[in-house]
């Protein structure tokens, strides 16, 4: 048995313990309780995740019939019904993922091969492209070069002056 589930089991009995003393030693000072009202107490301790459990009750049992014992019996039994249903998915999920890892790393070695590829093409065709820019510039500011080295020349003894106009 896990140590754990034995100390929650023991939480449980503590709390009807602790709670059955309660209500003796309020009932020896004079207090009367009605099963309802033990019963209500009981539910109403509960937090969220026993809601549904709480609503079945509600709705399928007479809380003036049902006892304080039965009550924590109920309770108890939905208890472990939920830690075999946790457990069980637990297991399932172990081996679930387990399958899905395996398959999981062989998709990733191909996705990891193809990634590369597509990247090493990626690096080339940019490379490509780069090189090709660089050429096409190189050739503009060439062009530009001799565009202007062209005009200087043939222009420098045509040159009028704006204010005297020779």
């Amino acid at each position: 048995m896990n140590y754990s589930k034995y100390s929650k089991e023991n939480q449980n009995a503590d709390v009807q313990k602790r709670f059955t003393h309660i209500v003796n030693h309020l009932i020896r000072l004079g207090k009367q309780f009605d099963k309802e009202e033990l019963n209500i107490k009981i539910l109403k301790c509960l937090d969220k995740s026993w809601q549904p459990k709480m609503t079945a009750i509600f709705e399928t049992r007479d809380l003036t019939t049902l006892t304080t014992p039965t009550l924590f019996g109920k309770l108890r039994e939905h208890e472990l019904e939920m830690t075999r249903l946790k457990e069980m998915e637990i297991a399932e999920n172990k081996t679930r993922s387990l399958a899905l890892k395996s398959k999981a790393a062989k998709i990733e070695t191909s996705e990891d091969n193809s990634k590369k590829e597509s990247d090493t093409e990626n690096l080339n065709l940019l490379s490509k492209k780069f090189q090709k820019f660089i050429r096409m510039k190189d050739r503009t500011k060439n062009q530009q070069n001799n565009r202007y080295n062209r005009k200087s020349h043939s222009n420098s003894y045509k040159l009028t002056c704006f204010g005297c106009g020779k």
